[in-house]
């Protein structure tokens, strides 16, 4: 399977080395560049890439507002974000706008390739410290009891429709815990947690833990 990546970057230096680096890969197709956010997405439209490797801040059309385009046109196609900025000003826009990875230019050319096959394999990848950034994001949101103790979550007021046992369960993937943590924490066996796990993924969407910490945050379980 060919991949097919658009490249969207202001910095003619910064395209041009983008398509060199990729264009080593057996298995990527350079199908465009762009120079700013508009032709990102007339490009993305008219090219249809599995890939859209895009910058967030350049002319005429800034890159979370670009990728919300995008894959409101194109529902299939990943966007993977290579920027300099990690603050959550970027950052969460760009999630929010459906990104699904995110990367700072500081990456390798082995972190940029494994994003890309992660975004194609339906994973999300985050750069460590974003995704560092998005937990401290959930744990800063005054929570009603101490660190570690999810509070006890009324069923008439969760989001698609998720149970207030799941409800404690993502509260404490957002907080970091692994499986068997959970485990402990609830006094539950691996073998329920995983399939709490499994329900919450199926019902919020989520396809691996990064994106149910983000989406913990968007609805405020905290």
């Amino acid at each position: 399977m060919t991949i097919r990546v658009l490249i969207a970057d202001d910095q003619p230096v910064v395209r041009d080395g983008l398509a060199m680096l990729l264009g080593l890969i057996d298995d990527v197709e350079i199908v465009g560049t762009a120079a700013d956010g508009i032709e990102a997405v007339e490009q993305a439209r008219a090219e249809r890439p599995d890939i859209v490797l895009i910058d967030l801040r350049m002319p005429r059309l800034e890159g979370a507002e670009a990728t919300r385009q995008i894959l409101d046109s194109l529902p299939e196609t990943r966007v993977l974000v290579l920027t300099t900025y990690a603050e959550d000003e970027f950052l969460f826009p760009a999630l929010q706008a459906g990104a699904r990875g995110y990367l700072t230019k500081d990456a390798t050319a082995e972190e940029i390739e494994q994003a890309i096959r992660a975004l194609i394999a339906g994973q999300t990848y985050l750069d460590p410290a974003v995704q560092q950034r998005l937990v401290t994001a959930v744990l800063d949101q005054d929570p009603p009891t101490p660190v570690g103790e999810p509070a006890p979550a009324s069923a008439s007021n969760l989001p698609d429709e998720l149970t207030p046992r799941e409800a404690e369960v993502l509260k404490l993937i957002a907080l970091g815990l692994s499986n068997s943590e959970i485990a402990d924490k609830l006094v539950l066996s691996n073998a329920t947690v995983k399939t709490h796990i499994n329900r919450i993924f199926y019902k919020t969407g989520a396809r691996d833990r990064a994106q149910a910490v983000r989406y913990a945050y968007k609805h405020g379980l905290e």
